[in-house]
């Protein structure tokens, strides 16, 4: 800045999306109402204002402990059967060990389809996942109880409120993955709050391979972490698209006093903007590496393994310790910072990359020291790798 020159503090807006009325969270609700609700804040909000949890519904809990549950074991399912089939061929305790897995998933899933899904879809009035209307399947009981759950807010700064957005496609690149983004399953909001356009989150491919459970995302919107999908759904779709950027690699790193996000080298997605012409809207999840306990081996095996096959092949614990369970209940607060606005190149060089890389690193760094002391993570630090 000149010398004499001033810098006004940034405006913020929140929307506590867990305790936005049920009968708002539609696919019909015009924005207008749920902008309505928001909160303002010039400059950061007050220390310690955003990390709160709420009280919640017992049966939104129970829901929510039963389905989580059911979603982790099966990702993991296609991958530990062959596993346990083997083993209980050879051993004794290997086959006690499949029957009580077979019964854990046995009565998961039916809680879940004979009383949780039934009891919520008729609470939000909801019906039957479309084939062809993906916005609408967005706002899924299940993704909807998540908010409760985690007691989500959502914050964003002035600069891609509306209608700075609108006529755009845009990419929205979240971090950090932890064991599971459970901030991004906010679905409707990147669909909805800043502009328009259906909004598409990408994955490993094998997932999207997996039985029942790439059923369920595809019909979320989800596509291929790839460049083409990300590109044509950019270009000749036009509508939004949402990274998680440091992948698995995040779920391995973070400490007490120090969030670290992988991201120094994952340039892909500046070339990607690039070509397409479009902002990176940059997005940090406070709470995402509190929500389970990771265990990392000291060798770093399963580590490199995960990130060789592109799939979490580690071990993690819930609340109350259960393995593979629900998360912690503690508050999620997804933060939006200042956009990357990105010109078309049709063949952008290293230099080009490597300029609009350090606009996004530096837009995370902003963002994380904007917000930190209002989650009450005033002494963290969060370190690029």
């Amino acid at each position: 800045h000149k010398l004499g020159e001033t810098t006004m503090p940034t405006n913020y807006y929140k929307l506590d999306l867990a305790s936005l009325p049920d009968d708002l969270y539609n696919k019909e609700t015009d924005v207008k109402e749920w902008l309505a609700l928001t909160t303002t804040s010039k400059g950061s909000f007050p220390p310690d204002s955003l990390n709160r949890v709420l009280r919640l519904d017992s049966s939104v809990e129970l829901e929510r402990i039963n389905g989580i549950s059911l979603w982790m074991i099966g990702n993991v399912l296609p991958f530990a059967l062959p596993l346990l089939v083997l083993a209980s061929v050879f051993t004794s305790i290997g086959f006690v060990i499949l029957k009580a897995f077979l019964l854990y998933v046995l009565i998961l899933a039916s809680l879940h389809k004979f009383i949780f899904a039934p009891m919520f879809m008729k609470r939000y009035k909801r019906k039957q996942l479309s084939n062809t209307d993906i916005k609408d399947n967005q706002y899924l009981h299940t993704e909807r109880n998540n908010q409760k759950y985690n007691s989500l807010q959502f914050i964003w700064p002035e600069s891609v409120s509306r209608p700075a957005l609108n006529g755009t496609p845009v990419i929205f690149t979240a971090i950090p993955h932890g064991a599971a983004p459970l901030g991004i399953t906010c679905y409707p909001v990147w669909s909805k709050l800043f502009n328009d356009k259906l909004c598409h989150w990408t994955c490993a491919p094998v997932v999207l391979k997996l039985p029942i459970v790439s059923t369920f995302m595809k019909h979320m919107g989800y596509i291929p972490a790839k460049a083409k999908h990300i590109v044509d759904t950019l270009t000749k779709k036009e509508e939004n698209v949402g990274v998680v950027l440091d992948g698995i690699a995040g779920m391995f790193r973070s400490d007490n006093d120090t969030e670290i996000a992988s991201i120094k080298q994952r340039k892909g997605i500046i070339k990607i903007a690039l070509r397409a012409g479009v902002p990176i809207v940059p997005t940090y999840g406070f709470g995402h590496t509190s929500l389970w306990k990771i265990v990392v081996d000291p060798f770093g095996m399963l580590e490199a393994l995960s990130l060789k096959l592109d799939v979490s092949l580690t071990p993690f614990f819930g609340r109350w310790n259960w393995f593979l369970g629900p998360p912690q209940r503690v508050p999620l607060c997804v933060c939006i910072g200042e956009p990357v606005k990105c010109p078309q190149i049709d063949k952008p060089t290293q230099d080009d990359i490597d300029k609009y890389h350090s606009q996004l690193l530096k837009s995370y760094a902003d963002l994380f020291e904007c917000h930190k002391a209002s989650y009450g993570w005033a002494n963290k630090k969060l370190v690029f790798v």
